[in-house]
């Protein structure tokens, strides 16, 4: 596992210098069974408590409760399953930050922070700042948008700011600007990567072995509960990114579903269908092939491998004759990196653009409408 303290792969001479910390954010992965309480302790912390009344007392007794869950299915039922999430995170990180520095040069560091597990978000902030950057780029690492995504990277970088104020300004931000990259969900270079993928996959697994109306594709998002106090869960983004890329496959590849990946909670309605409902379906129309393909994820994760495989294997006792693919996100791919460092460019422009002025810092605010 790559620290926090060794992220960003260009020594800063002229510590004054203007420049701009890209910071990705992610959920993060646990890499040592040990880290289970924590991890889901901040978890419920961060998501759960967002839509479930929980009080502050029972976040550690929670965290604990899930850890027992999750030890038995990653380490009995999956055969000691470690995700590869932070890993590709990493690469991922490396593969943006050559991009940006091909740019600007070492005026742009990229650093990465996790939600749950270390490192975690509010170290790396506190980091950037000893560093002396004067401008920050949020830049969640996750296709869709909501309280329980991106937000989350917002809210803990405002903790830190916050616990850097002193008394007499607590105003005060050590940045000059902050900039927030949101769901990139509809934008069409992702999309277009996307439906080329998937196409280039299809003619190579079962061109002249199926018919195109045989093929089942459940492009796979996320779900979200119906109820969540008010809040955006990322279901109307998953929705539009399904709409989307499903526009483009459906002349050619008519049974397409979209495939939500729900977490079942005592008495909350997830968004439907989920996986098996999907691909049901599909098979109930004729497909021969059932395609999972993560829509609504860039970096594999627990969810994009084992949610799908649990899906898959009730429906190979049921429809035993049907095929059954699941493929990976996009993950380090060189075309993807090249896109996701494009998308910084017009900000970070705009920080380094900027004139600075030692004697009177403006904060600038977030615009979340």
């Amino acid at each position: 596992m790559i620290s926090h303290e060794s992220q960003g792969t260009q020594t800063v001479a002229t510590h004054n210098s203007e420049r701009v910390a890209v910071l990705l954010a992610g959920y993060g992965e646990v890499e040592s069974y040990r880290a289970l309480s924590v991890y889901n302790q901040a978890a419920t912390k961060y998501i759960a408590s967002q839509f479930v009344p929980i009080p502050e007392w029972l976040y550690p007794l929670a965290g604990w409760f899930l850890a027992l869950q999750d030890l038995y299915n990653f380490g009995v039922k999956h055969d000691h399953f470690m995700s590869p999430e932070n890993e590709i995170f990493e690469k991922q990180r490396l593969g943006i930050e050559e991009q940006l520095q091909h740019q600007w040069g070492n005026r742009v560091q990229v650093f990465k922070g996790f939600y749950f597990c270390k490192p975690f978000v509010q170290e790396v902030v506190t980091d950037i700042i000893e560093q002396g950057f004067q401008n920050l780029l949020i830049y969640p690492m996750l296709v869709v948008d909501s309280a329980f995504t991106g937000k989350i990277a917002v809210e803990q970088v405002n903790e830190v700011i916050a616990a850097t104020a002193s008394v007499n300004q607590p105003q005060h931000s050590p940045f000059k600007a902050i900039r927030y990259i949101p769901a990139f969900a509809t934008e069409p270079a992702y999309i277009d990567l996307m439906v080329r993928r998937i196409k280039e996959t299809l003619n190579q697994l079962f061109v002249g072995r199926f018919s195109e109306s045989q093929i089942g594709i459940v492009l796979t998002v996320h779900g979200g509960p119906e109820k969540a106090k008010g809040l955006l869960t990322g279901v109307i983004d998953g929705q539009a990114l399904y709409d989307r890329v499903q526009a483009q496959l459906q002349h050619q590849y008519p049974l397409i579903s979209i495939g939500w990946v729900n977490h079942d909670t005592p008495l909350i309605n997830w968004s439907q269908p989920d996986l098996k409902q999907a691909a049901k379906s599909l098979i109930t129309a004729g497909a021969q092939v059932i395609l999972f393909q993560p829509l609504g994820w860039v970096t594999d994760n627990y969810e994009t491998i084992l949610e799908v495989e649990d899906a898959i294997q009730p429906l190979e006792r049921q429809y035993p004759t049907v095929t059954y693919t699941r493929l990976s996100c996009i993950n380090d791919d060189p075309d993807f990196l090249k896109i996701a460092a494009e998308w910084a460019n017009p900000h970070i422009e705009a920080m380094l653009s900027v004139p600075q002025h030692h004697e009177h810092i403006e904060t600038r605010r977030l615009n979340f409408d």
